[in-house]
């Protein structure tokens, strides 16, 4: 390892149905062929270490419904506004923690999702078409859950998804589906696509998330 080694803490665990490991397993060789030293924990209280999340340059967040302490919350938020990366999708990054300082952080807190998969679409946002995360890409179709966010509007929307009219609103509704954003000298990305790994067998799924991760890392 030579000094110019970046380091990334994969932290995973919660709900299992978002298949943590699985998922951010296939996603290391990745962070690895581009430099980094990964290092992965499925105990939250790695975010009491305040010199570990100094010195990581990326945290990949995978966890899904778990509790989050008030300490472990402000470490987060204080490395990344010191500039370490955070970056994650799905539940594991918008379906976590009951706790406020987190969705600043993060701009965004998963609502709900209609009932099991459907087909629907992802368009990426001609006003950031030169954006590094979606540079080339078009817009894409998935089967999986569709995600119903409250967000940031401070958040730079690099993609959304459209719910049609349905029970609970009468008219079609426009919904952040990826986005970035600062937090001091940090960079965060958040997508709420990957509920199951064949979610990223969709090239644009795949390509915009690894993208993501090296945007959002020191």
């Amino acid at each position: 390892m030579t000094t110019d080694t970046r380091r990334a803490l994969v932290v995973r665990g919660g709900w299992d149905g978002h298949q943590p490991v699985t998922i951010t397993d296939s996603f290391v060789p990745f962070l690895e062929e581009r430099g980094f030293a990964v290092e992965t924990s499925e105990d939250l209280a790695v975010y009491e270490d305040a010199e570990r999340l100094a010195a990581t340059d990326l945290i990949v967040q995978c966890w899904t419904m778990g509790t989050i302490t008030r300490e472990q919350s402000a470490n987060l938020a204080a490395a990344v506004r010191a500039g370490t990366g955070l970056a994650g999708w799905h539940g594991g990054i918008v379906d976590c923690f009951h706790d406020h300082g987190y969705h600043l952080l993060t701009g965004g807190k998963f609502v709900m999702h209609p009932p099991g998969f459907l087909d629907h679409t992802y368009q990426l946002s001609p006003d950031h078409a030169d954006h590094p995360i979606i540079a080339g890409l078009d817009d894409f179709a998935v089967h999986s859950e569709q995600y119903w966010v409250l967000t940031d509007p401070h958040n730079e929307v690099l993609a959304i998804t459209t719910f049609p009219p349905g029970e609970l609103h009468d008219r079609p509704a426009v919904m952040p589906a990826v986005w970035t954003r600062t937090w001091g000298a940090g960079r965060v990305f958040v997508s709420t696509i990957g509920h199951k790994p064949d979610d990223f067998d969709v090239p644009q799924v795949r390509t915009l998330t690894e993208r993501g991760l090296l945007w959002a890392s020191r």
